[in-house]
């Protein structure tokens, strides 16, 4: 049984049914609290609550609430005048309506709390609600008044126990407007394939193995400080490069997730790799290069056949001597040119 002290007392009206319960919180925090201190000696910061009238300091029994009006003027309100507020539900849970769990945003919860019945009297009627509940599979919306307010609640089976969720007013839930890529963005099959992939990789988790580490690490840092010792450090973080690529990282994703759990690099692999860009290929250039060097030899030999025949054309009246000479000097000009190409392939294939 949960002993925990109720912050509300009151009754389900379910319809002409009448459960009276007590409201207990349904969560806790287990989050770390600090005090505000002097940083030069220690010494602890305390606020002290101040009469602006009578300039002294008061106590929390004398005070009070007040409703500051557009004048400037405070109108007391007391915790009689709220607790008789003219709304049904002041000091009930009135169930309005009862909807498929599916038709509640889970944007719109709030606080949970546990309903407790209140006394033996409320056993039958507690049971009745909450095995109607099971059997129709659907919460109930409700209508409740907690701190001064009244709000909207949604009450589930939770194992034996009725729970409720404090639930938002439609108009305090803001629109995503504006939150969304305003770009086009046009998403393949292959990297839903892949999302897909690393999804199913990562499986389900068991909720209860989950835990805060932030706050084990802060309990680390007090536990070394009050024994005197240097607070451990944060290790350096990963100094990773610019993902550029989404298809590459969603399959180094996939490969991590799996290596993780243990499994093989290929394993059950249903991601194949992605042919490498033609950008990146270095084999292209290479051949590229040796076209070049061997389209210069080709176009080199061709224009010293071509003067070869020129000359001989020329001096056909000529004497041999010029004919050599000229012979001579076309084959340095080749030899010129087939020593350019060699030099330029070079260049090329490291281009």
């Amino acid at each position: 049984m949960l002993h925990v002290r109720s912050i509300w007392n009151g009754a389900i009206s379910f319809g002409l049914v009448s459960i009276p319960i007590k409201l207990v919180n349904a969560t806790e925090s287990h989050s770390i609290s600090f005090r505000q201190i002097h940083t030069e000696d220690g010494g602890r910061i305390r606020y002290r609550k101040f009469c602006e009238l009578e300039d002294r300091e008061v106590t929390q029994g004398e005070i009070g609430k007040g409703y500051e009006d557009a004048d400037g003027t405070i109108i007391p309100i007391s915790e009689d005048d709220l607790s008789s507020l003219p709304i049904p539900t002041a000091k009930t849970i009135e169930i309005v309506a009862f909807v498929p769990a599916d038709r509640i945003d889970p944007l719109q919860m709030d606080a949970a709390y546990y309903l407790q019945a209140s006394g033996a009297p409320a056993a039958k009627p507690y049971t009745l609600l909450r095995e109607a509940l099971k059997r129709s599979n659907k919460v109930a919306i409700a209508k409740f008044a907690l701190r001064g307010r009244e709000r909207l609640g949604m009450l589930r089976v939770v194992g034996d126990a009725i729970a409720m969720h404090g639930l938002l007013w439609p108009d305090e839930v803001r629109a995503p407007e504006g939150l969304a890529p305003d770009t086009d963005v046009t998403v393949r099959d292959k990297e839903l394939d892949l999302a897909d992939a690393l999804m199913d990789t990562l499986g389900e988790v068991d909720l209860e193995d989950l835990h805060d580490e932030y706050r084990e690490a802060v309990e680390e840092v007090i536990a070394a400080k009050a024994a005197g010792e240097a607070p451990p450090q944060a290790p350096a973080p990963a100094t990773g490069g610019k993902v550029l690529d989404l298809m590459a990282a969603l399959e180094n994703s996939v490969r991590a997730a799996r290596e993780s759990r243990g499994e093989e690099a290929g394993e059950h692999a249903e991601v194949k790799s992605l042919p490498q860009r033609k950008t990146a290929r270095a084999a292209p250039k290479q051949t590229g290069g040796k076209k070049s060097t061997s389209t210069a030899k080709k176009t080199a030999a061709k224009k010293t056949a071509a003067a070869k025949k020129s000359t001989a054309k020329s001096g056909q009246g000529a004497k041999k001597t010029a004919s050599k000479s000229t012979a001579a000097k076309s084959g340095a000009k080749s030899t010129a040119k087939k020593s350019t190409a060699k030099k330029t392939t070079p260049r090329k294939h490291s281009a």
